[in-house]
């Protein structure tokens, strides 16, 4: 279910963003305005961008095989890095090009009565796409029991990557209305190409936004503290565990984790069945309490044996 509504979302914004561009592209052509261009020039890097997107969701579900033991989930990042990158190359730097040839070699405004409707609409179809991500986000957060913020930080990258893009299309056509009218009105057109490298600089910022979420998820992210904090005293509680010595944790998607675990067993649970009882016991457990943990390893080991319980975070106040 949720990965069907990640590829509706992924899907209306590709659709809207397509048929923005074409208009931003007419009415860019014909008014001569270098902010509308540069915001054309965002809605065709945001289009192509759908494109990863969609192949990063499709990619990821592929089953896990022998060369890939855990699965495809991080090629969602992979794919959401480029989408990144398109932003930047695409978006960002045809944007600040045009705007300082425009500065420096100003030509003037013409049909303005297509400017205005075409940034009208294109709020209209932006603003839809941005709050249907933006519920699914907020819908996702509530169900996890945390702050959209936080939850923002693990989400799917695709719905994460569109509500990013769309909150920067929305800006940017505000700016480009202003950079518009202030040409019009002051008869200035250096606040167009201004218009234009404002909105270039915004999408740096939010190329470079997702960029860094996306290496940090390859590079390999554990799990927030407080969720390891919990998920150490559900093991620890557990009868036969005396203490949880070591709890390392991966995210290899935002529905899927793995955890190793070492543990310190009480002089009970000795035998090889009573351990792998034990195991299971506590699989069933975990995965019932964080659904989102696919891979759990226990590793029994002394805790006189053990000399690096001080590399997770979640132990340290």
């Amino acid at each position: 279910m949720a990965d069907e509504e990640s590829d509706a979302t992924v899907l209306v914004a590709g659709t809207a963003n397509l048929a923005i561009a074409i208009a931003k592209i007419v009415a860019g052509l014909l008014s001569g305005s270098t902010a509308l261009l540069a915001e054309a020039a965002h809605s065709v890097a945001d289009t192509l961008n759908q494109v990863f997107l969609l192949a990063a969701l499709h990619r990821s579900r592929k089953p896990a095989d022998a060369r890939h033991p855990f699965g495809y989930g991080m090629e969602r990042y992979f794919w959401s890095l480029l989408a990144a990158v398109g932003i930047l190359v695409l978006g960002a730097g045809f944007s600040i090009t045009e705007g300082l040839r425009s500065i420096f070699a100003p030509s003037p405004i013409a049909a303005l009565a297509v400017i205005y409707p075409v940034l009208a609409i294109s709020f209209v179809f932006e603003g839809s796409s941005w709050l249907r991500a933006v519920l699914q986000l907020r819908r996702e957060a509530r169900e996890a029991g945390v702050p959209i913020l936080t939850h923002v930080r693990s989400a799917e990258p695709a719905v994460k990557t569109v509500a990013f893009e769309d909150s920067a299309a929305l800006i940017g056509l505000l700016i480009a209305a202003a950079g518009v009218t202030l040409a019009v009105v002051t008869g200035h057109h250096i606040w167009d190409g201004a218009a234009s490298i404002a909105i270039g600089l915004l999408l740096i910022v939010v190329a470079f936004t997702l960029g860094r979420d996306n290496m940090t998820m390859l590079i390999g992210r554990a799990l927030p503290a407080d969720t390891q904090r919990e998920l150490r005293e559900l093991i620890t509680r557990t009868p036969g565990i005396d203490e949880v010595l070591d709890l390392l944790t991966l995210q290899l998607a935002p529905d899927q984790v793995l955890v190793v675990a070492a543990v310190d067993l009480d002089d009970s649970e000795t035998t090889g069945a009573a351990v792998e009882q034990l195991a299971e016991k506590i699989d069933a457990q975990v995965r019932e309490a964080f659904p989102m943990v696919r891979h759990l390893y226990l590793d029994p080991t002394p805790a006189d044996a053990h000399v690096s319980a001080d590399r997770d975070p979640s132990s340290r106040r």
